[in-house]
């Protein structure tokens, strides 16, 4: 058969079968008129060495399994040798994985340095807009207003529920019994991180954005939140805790932030949540707790970054 059947029947390029030939690997016989005349044993012969250069060994070191078949074996890999060409492919790759996993080490070191550079003061919270120059406190126009479709109304007057959750401080909280007076707690779906990534389409989801800059105005009232009479402020999402104090601790939050990755304060109140990035994550909600009972919620919030400002006029108020 020609050379272009042989490619065809074994799986790989014509320009692979020159290669192989090239390397002394396939040696089809010449006919009278010099074209090549290849048999079913070459086609085997590139067939088994395409599976092996597939497999990432080079072809220039298949020799040993063409010599094994090409000596009457069943299978290329029943030789001694062939074996040895097994180990030592993959010796290579345990090298060639222990360099990579070193580099992306080095990468990633490289990406906190410069992510965190400077305190991380960049619009990096919601990651679609990470080179702008904005701070995290300011967010862009024209961001979706997320409407009221009633998902809270039935809130006020609920008992706290007995769930008891982790807090960044290292402390159990637990909801039923956060003590007398009124406790603040907001609901949060997820604060970024200036080294990852948020949700695709984050921007385009109603009351998504802003969670950096809500955590910043309760932290910059949380005096004249407590001098309004919160006995407390609590940030909640459902992110783990490590995840959480990297957060609190960038921000220099003065409360704790406390973690509910089961989301089980949504299932024990029926508050609403959504999807993104395969996640489910808490919707943007803030209750105020007194003695126990759910005294008043805020929800829809928007824009967040003036939320914290919305909360202390109801204190005061109230």
């Amino acid at each position: 058969m020609r050379i272009g059947e042989v490619a065809r029947r074994a799986g790989v390029s014509v320009k692979a079968v020159r290669y192989y030939e090239s390397l002394g690997l396939v040696a089809p016989r010449r006919l009278p008129n010099g074209y090549r005349d290849y048999g079913d044993h070459d086609v085997r012969l590139v067939r088994e060495v395409g599976a092996l250069v597939r497999l990432g060994i080079p072809a220039e070191r298949t020799r040993p399994f063409v010599e094994c078949l090409s000596a009457g074996r069943d299978h290329a890999d029943d030789c001694p040798a062939s074996l040895a060409g097994y180990r030592a492919a993959i010796d290579d790759l345990t090298r060639r994985i222990e360099e990579l996993t070193a580099r992306r080490a080095t990468l990633a070191a490289h990406l906190r340095t410069a992510a965190y550079r400077g305190g991380g003061e960049t619009d990096t919270d919601e990651g679609e807009d990470e080179m702008t120059e904005t701070t995290y406190t300011t967010l862009p126009a024209g961001l979706p207003v997320p409407e009221d479709d009633g998902a809270a109304d039935h809130l006020p007057g609920r008992a706290m529920p007995a769930l008891t959750l982790t807090a960044t401080s290292g402390e159990e909280v637990a909801l039923d019994a956060l003590g007398p007076g009124r406790t603040v707690l907001y609901l949060y779906p997820l604060s970024g991180r200036p080294d990852t990534d948020l949700p695709e389409g984050w921007n385009a989801i109603p009351g998504a954005r802003g969670c950096t800059p809500e955590a910043c105005g309760f932290r910059d009232h949380h005096q004249e939140l407590t001098a309004a009479g919160a006995t407390a402020v609590y940030g909640l999402s459902s992110q783990d805790t490590a995840y959480q104090r990297e957060f609190a601790g960038r921000l220099r939050l003065p409360f704790a932030v406390l973690s509910d990755p089961g989301l089980e304060l949504a299932a024990a109140l029926d508050l609403p949540t959504f999807e993104a990035g395969g996640a489910r994550l808490f919707r943007r909600m803030t209750l105020i707790v007194r003695d126990g009972v759910i005294e008043h919620v805020f929800h829809p919030v928007f824009p967040p970054d003036e939320h914290a400002g919305q909360v202390l006029g109801w204190l005061r108020e109230h």
